[in-house]
């Protein structure tokens, strides 16, 4: 796509379908000609022009709004023309394919092409065209697809921030500071023979360390960031009938699952996205775990899709039924599942044990000092899956418990509350400054040997810059620039 960047592009630039409005949008170097050709009529810059929109035999298209945008001073960095008009498929496409038999026709004056080169836009190749000329860098692109993408409104809020250049900011910082750091060495090693000591002087051990502070917290923010964006994936499982359609109805707020008392009535994984303060979760109810007789095909494919979902798992709700406690064919059963998701969940996937049905535990059999089930502790006793005191209890089917299991997944995924003026960032971002953070720490190793390792020191302070680069996009990587921009919609 790089090697085709100076080519006119045009798209339908609304989202598929019929609406009120519907735009198309041209980017390319000298397009006015083309577009007063197009509108009849000459057209002033960023001005709205209500004109017909009228095909090869002067019928009209449609009436509309002509907006044209000269470059540098548009979207693109290009010249834009921008048509907006009923919303109807039809409509938009008789226009767009206007547009490109306008274009191909001959200019009178040349004999070529009135815009040579017109062609459909690749997905992102206008938010691409905007990195390219300036206009934003490579974190504020991802944050206009990740503005269109949000699901929840402090997830759009984030985005917004980044679009606006926060994120950028922060960037541009540490590279700032990171920068002076390097000359300073680069200016050590270009002076070997002076009896100044530069680096000693200009407290270099001081700077790194600030700028290591500074980018702790850069990376603390951002990895908040990642996590409103992506949000957590969080499986429902258990033995049937646990209670685990009835959970996630309850997480929901809506009737999404199915609920009856037949074992096995949830057969496939059903989805949902909710929002625990402005973070998205995804809740996955799946098929009761069980073994033995009395399980159909369709009930064995639902278990093994399961699993799947739990292998993917950011954490797992392990839910258990409370009124079953003294049924020691359940709790053995309870303590089997369990044995299986301790060896195959990894380390960084948390394990949430849930007892459900607390409603139907009469009070007599509940702790006033623990809050737990007075049984609990001979059941553990009998080698049986049994509560402990940090598990949590709920019912839902009162509500009881519930903001406790929501709070409870917020903080094993590292959610921080209070979190004002957060700007929305990607994976690619955080791993990129953990590779800057560990230069970072080689390079603190370098300047304490001195003289003896600067220039490995000035190496990774240059490969730390490097890393911050990746961010922002100030450097050559056609293939990262092509994955990114692919993601986009066309119109953008």
């Amino acid at each position: 796509m790089l090697s085709r960047h100076q080519d006119p592009i045009i798209a339908i630039a609304t989202a598929p379908g019929r609406g009120a409005v519907g735009i198309v949008r041209v980017s390319g170097p000298d397009l006015q000609y083309w577009a007063e050709a197009f509108c009849g009529k000459p057209l002033e810059s960023r001005q709205a022009h209500y004109l017909p929109f009228k095909d090869v035999k002067g019928e009209p298209i449609d009436q509309g709004l002509a907006l044209f945008f000269p470059g540098p001073h548009s979207y693109t960095g290009e010249d834009v023309l921008e048509l907006q008009a009923h919303g109807g498929p039809v409509v938009l496409q008789l226009l767009l394919a206007r547009c490109i038999e306008l274009a191909q026709s001959l200019d009178p004056r040349t004999g070529l092409p009135v815009l040579q080169g017109l062609r459909l836009a690749q997905p992102g190749e206008f938010t691409q065209r905007a990195f390219l000329n300036d206009k934003i860098d490579l974190a504020q692109a991802e944050a206009i697809a990740d503005l269109i993408d949000a699901s929840t409104s402090a997830a759009a809020r984030s985005a917004s921030r980044s679009l606006a250049g926060d994120f950028s900011k922060e960037i541009h910082t540490l590279r700032d500071s990171l920068v002076h750091l390097r000359m300073l060495v680069e200016a050590t090693l270009d002076f070997p023979e002076e009896e100044i000591d530069f680096l000693k002087k200009a407290d270099a051990q001081g700077q790194l360390a600030r700028l290591q502070t500074q980018l702790a917290k850069v990376l603390a923010r951002t990895q908040q960031g990642v996590l409103l964006r992506e949000g957590i994936k969080v499986v429902i499982a258990g033995q049937p009938n646990a209670g685990k359609s009835s959970l996630l109805n309850a997480l929901a707020g809506a009737e999404l699952a199915i609920v009856t008392p037949i074992a096995g009535t949830t057969r496939d994984v059903v989805q949902q996205t909710i929002q625990i303060d402005g973070v998205p979760v995804h809740i996955i109810d799946t098929a009761g775990l069980r073994e033995g007789e009395g399980i159909d095909e369709v009930e064995q494919i639902g278990i093994q899709r399961a699993w799947a979902q739990i292998a993917g798992a950011d954490a797992v709700v392990f839910l258990h039924d409370l009124t079953r406690g003294q049924d020691s064919g359940y709790m053995h059963a309870d303590r089997h599942i369990q044995d299986s998701l301790a060896a195959q969940l990894p380390q960084s996937v948390t394990l949430l044990n849930v007892w459900n049905k607390f409603d139907l535990v009469p009070a007599a059999k509940v702790s006033s000092s623990t809050g737990m089930p007075i049984e609990s502790a001979s059941l553990r006793e009998a080698g049986l899956n049994a509560p402990i005191a940090n598990d949590i209890f709920l019912s839902a089917k009162t509500g009881h418990g519930i903001e406790q299991l929501r709070a409870k997944l917020l903080q094993t995924a590292g959610w921080q509350p209070a979190n004002e003026g957060l700007y929305l960032a990607r994976e690619r971002h955080v791993q990129a400054l953990q590779r800057v953070q560990s230069h970072l720490a080689i390079a603190d190793d370098h300047l304490l040997a001195q003289a003896q390792s600067l220039d490995l020191l000035a190496e990774e302070l240059r490969l730390s810059q490097t890393a911050l680069n990746e961010i922002t996009g100030e450097f050559n990587a056609d293939d990262l620039l092509g994955v990114i921009f692919s993601s986009f919609c066309i119109g953008k």
